[in-house]
């Protein structure tokens, strides 16, 4: 027969065990303790000589020589009171004995009962905690302990427990807003088509410059769905933990980025102010890659034309700064964290819908991934100045790293 069905299986029944155990050895010890002092006790007479011990036994056989009346009597008095208080004094010591165990017998069940309150006390906040996770997990994220009283290691728990509801409640919130704005963003380009392609099979005489401009939208959407199914691919693989790692300059990685929107930033016009200074990291090379291309590209497509986009990059405070700012609409303060969450656009407002909407988003995770500290605000004029701080790797470190 297995051990653990004899062992109880709630902890209240185990502390209780425990308080009660505990209690009774201390009471054992201090017993054990309290009997010996006593037994070590003196007895409060004269010892008894061993003259006098012989003489009262001579007295008492009556045999040889008979001592003297007087003194017989002396040492049978000293003898019979030596005896008579190491008679009281094994009786005390037995009455002490049996009264303390008694005692501790009785004292022991009460602790156990006392033990069983206080473990029921102490124990509480821990059904709360345990009701409110069974609760979470029937998907009502939305309850919290808010557990009151000193902040011991039990009130420590609960905070957490609502900080971690919290954070999955959020998570969840912004997963089914995820799914939603997908859903949405991927439904217009397949909408686009399956109208252009109705739409001119609809014309009983359509010609061939009608097909090829249908060709022409239909490709367009597919084009757009396909950048956003990569988008959506690269935000999900972003924010897995990095298999591996590798020297990054970021410096190198903005001109890189630069060069790639010159397209757009002469379409538009756009003076671009740089001073990138050495900025090394670790990280994976085309997530950082993809990080700084999508903030470039976000300051570039945002701004107005004949704008200015102002790049810096190098090292402070320890680690590997980039910073990036333009021109453009004004943004308001409370709008600003709402850009870096997928499927938000300054321009939404206004009705303009360039680009998919997860290019901060992507930037943002892949900055988490790369335990980066993202800062982003607006400019009063109009614009943002978003600067991404990483932990940096020093020239020396970089040439340990590689080896002789």
């Amino acid at each position: 027969m297995r051990l653990s069905r004899w062992v109880p299986q709630t902890i209240r029944i185990r502390l209780t065990i425990m308080y009660a155990a505990l209690f009774l050895v201390a009471g054992t010890a201090l017993l054990g303790i309290t009997y010996a002092l006593v037994a070590s006790l003196p007895v409060n007479v004269p010892p008894v000589t061993n003259a006098q011990a012989k003489l009262a036994f001579a007295c008492k056989l009556g045999k040889g020589v008979h001592p003297p009346a007087a003194k017989c009597s002396r040492a049978l008095s000293a003898v019979g009171a030596h005896e008579a208080a190491t008679e009281q004094r094994n009786q005390t010591l037995g009455h002490l004995m049996v009264y303390s165990l008694v005692g501790l017998g009785v004292v022991t069940a009460v602790s156990g009962g006392l033990g069983w309150l206080m473990a029921g006390r102490a124990l509480r906040p821990v059904s709360s905690i345990t009701a409110a996770a069974r609760r979470a997990s029937e998907r009502h994220l939305g309850e919290r302990i808010a557990l009151q009283g000193p902040r011991d290691e039990l009130k420590e728990l609960a905070d957490t427990f609502d900080q971690m509801l919290e954070r999955l409640d959020g998570a969840f919130a912004a997963q089914r807003r995820f799914v939603a704005d997908a859903s949405h963003e991927l439904r217009t380009p397949l909408t686009v088509m399956r109208t252009a392609i109705e739409v001119t099979l609809a014309k009983p005489d359509r010609t061939p410059e009608q097909l090829e401009a249908m060709a022409a939208k239909v490709a367009r959407s597919a084009s757009q769905a396909e950048a956003l199914f990569e988008a959506l691919l690269t935000l999900a693989t972003s924010e897995q933990p990095l298999a591996s790692r590798e020297p990054v300059d970021l410096a190198t990685t903005a001109e890189d980025a630069i060069e790639a929107a010159g397209p757009e930033i002469r379409r538009l016009g756009l003076h671009v102010d740089t001073a990138l200074e050495p900025a090394l990291t670790t990280g994976n090379r085309l997530l950082l890659e993809r990080m700084i291309g999508n903030l470039v590209d976000n300051a570039v497509r945002y701004n107005d034309h004949d704008g200015w986009v102002r790049v810096r990059s190098g090292i402070s405070d320890g680690g590997a700064r980039f910073t990036i700012a333009n021109s453009g609409p004004v943004v308001p303060d409370a709008l600003v964290p709402s850009l870096f969450e997928p499927f938000r656009r300054v321009q939404e407002r206004t009705g303009m819908h360039d680009g998919a909407g997860l290019g901060l988003a992507i930037a943002r995770s892949i900055g988490t991934a790369h335990a980066a500290k993202f800062e982003a605000r607006s400019i009063p004029a109009g614009g943002l100045i978003v600067t991404v701080a990483l932990p940096a790797i020093t020239q020396d470190e970089l040439s340990t790293d590689r080896g002789p």
